[in-house]
């Protein structure tokens, strides 16, 4: 611009020049104005660009997970170049094949809360599953107890694998993890029919009674679903269900598994080991009201905390009466005597599957004299390992429970849950010809189940003893997993 003006002045100098000046200066206003309009476009689409640039961002954090992460890195070569390695070293695992999902009618949608410990949880989901199953209903993934005497607060997906859950069953049952939006919100009003079904029916009640009420509410809430379906005289296509969710369908998740892996590869480092499931926990002696061996302090304190559970029907116990009919854990003074009696080795490691024995060591004291080899999860691990553990029982009986499935002995001091459940897991080839072997004029082989009429508590369980799944059929969901 310097240069432009030095010229119109000598061109002023040597005359003749107005009109050229003119004309110059006519020139030099359209130039500026035209790199005025310049200037506004580049602000104005920075401006843009760089508010485009803050959407996305926005747009990335909400949406990211799902959009924008599965888009190629661009611009990271060496990001490309290292993922390229790391794929060239590990081997190529084969995609899971999963089943074809089940195309139906849905009649509604179906929640349940669960009752009681891990195993009493497990049975119910079980049977809920087959329930929605039959009904062609959609199943909410089940809610956990939280308010029982252990108070966990575990959800099913801090026990229980939730994706592998959903996915090994869509070809009998769609699952979600939660209601649909304008369901969810009838949730939230407490606008959900809610109700706990009749103990022991069978699949007729929940398609005469359940059924109906599903599809005239939509939603329909299940509590107290602990021994709701019947044991016997189900459709065979239903006891498999049973079966392939208990044995199959409920996977622990990776974190309880590797530590229960860590926990058998510990015991097995010092030979064969016997797992005892010594059910003589606070909870267990205070619902039972079996006090043998407790002194009138502790006897106290248990009939406190029975009367402290108003869904523990039985209030008033007679403790020898129901001692003699069998109805007792055996106390772990007459554990050690049984397993002597039972010539075990009393050198043989023994894990203790339970939580806080009541009296602690006092009441242990004999079985520790008898079988010194006694261990825990608490004392095959550091603290470190079981921090995330700490006051979730639902997740350390899910411990105890991968430990039993592994031992070589498993001697159950009550028929509870636990007992039964792993019972029916031990239903694989060779032990199942080993026992009949054993016991071949007795027992071992698969048998039709005690019924009794009007008793079905007192009936043989159903996962002790799963003898419709065990029958050769054109499919069986376990030797498919």
């Amino acid at each position: 611009m310097c240069r432009v003006e030095k010229s119109e002045r000598k061109r002023e100098m040597g005359g003749g020049g107005g009109v050229f000046k003119g004309e110059k200066q006519q020139q030099l206003k359209s130039g500026g104005g035209s790199r005025m309009k310049l200037w506004m476009i580049r602000a104005t689409t920075s401006v843009l660009l760089w508010t485009c640039i803050v959407q996305l961002t926005a747009i990335g954090e909400t949406w990211g997970p799902r959009v924008l992460t599965v888009w190629p890195p661009c611009f990271n070569r060496e990001s490309d170049a290292a993922s390229a390695i790391v794929q060239d070293k590990v081997p190529s695992v084969p995609a899971r094949v999963l089943p074809p999902k089940r195309v139906y009618k849905n009649n509604g949608y179906l929640m349940v809360s669960c009752n009681g410990g891990l195993n009493q949880m497990r049975a119910a989901i079980c049977d809920m599953v087959a329930i929605a199953r039959h009904l062609n209903v959609t199943l909410i993934v089940p809610e956990l107890d939280k308010a029982s005497f252990w108070a966990d607060p575990s959800e099913f997906q801090d026990i229980f694998d939730v994706d592998h859950f959903i996915t090994s069953l869509r070809d009998e049952v769609r699952i979600l993890k939660v209601l649909p939006p304008r369901l969810k919100r009838r949730l939230e009003l407490g606008r959900v029919y809610s109700m706990p079904p009749v103990s022991w029916s069978d699949i007729s009640y929940y398609h005469n009674q359940i059924l109906p009420l599903i599809q005239k509410y939509k939603v329909v809430h299940l509590n107290r679903t602990d021994a709701r379906l019947a044991n016997n005289g189900q459709p065979l296509e239903i006891q498999k269900l049973r079966c392939r969710v208990n044995f199959s369908a409920l996977r622990f998740t990776t974190q309880i598994e590797e530590l229960g892996k860590r926990v058998i590869r510990l015991l097995r480092q010092n030979g064969p080991f016997l797992v005892l499931h010594l059910r003589y926990e606070m909870d267990m002696l205070a619902f039972s009201g079996c006090t043998q061996g407790c002194n009138k302090e502790e006897v106290d304190e248990l009939t406190r905390m029975r009367y402290a559970y108003p869904w523990w029907k039985e209030k008033i116990i007679n403790s020898d009466l129901k001692r003699k009919d069998g109805l007792c854990p055996l106390t772990p003074e007459e554990t050690a005597l049984t397993l002597r009696a039972l010539d075990v080795d009393p050198s043989i490691q023994i894990y203790i599957a339970a939580g806080e024995i009541y009296g602690g060591q006092r009441r242990m004291a004999s079985l520790a004299a008898a079988y010194p080899r006694l261990v825990r999860k608490e004392t095959l691990l550091e603290p470190a390992d079981l921090r995330f553990f700490q006051n979730h029982s639902s997740q350390m009986a899910a411990l105890d429970y991968l430990v039993s499935l592994e031992s070589d002995i498993f001697v159950p001091t009550y028929d509870g849950n636990m007992a039964k459940v792993v019972e029916g897991h031990r239903s694989w080839d060779e032990f199942s010809a080993a026992v009949k072997e054993a016991h071949a004029d007795r027992m071992g082989g698969p048998s039709s189940r005690m019924v009794i009429p009007d008793r079905p508590k007192e009936e043989d369980y159903f996962y002790s003893n799963p003898e419709e799944c065990l029958q050769p059929s054109s499919f069986d969901p376990l030797s498919s997993t």
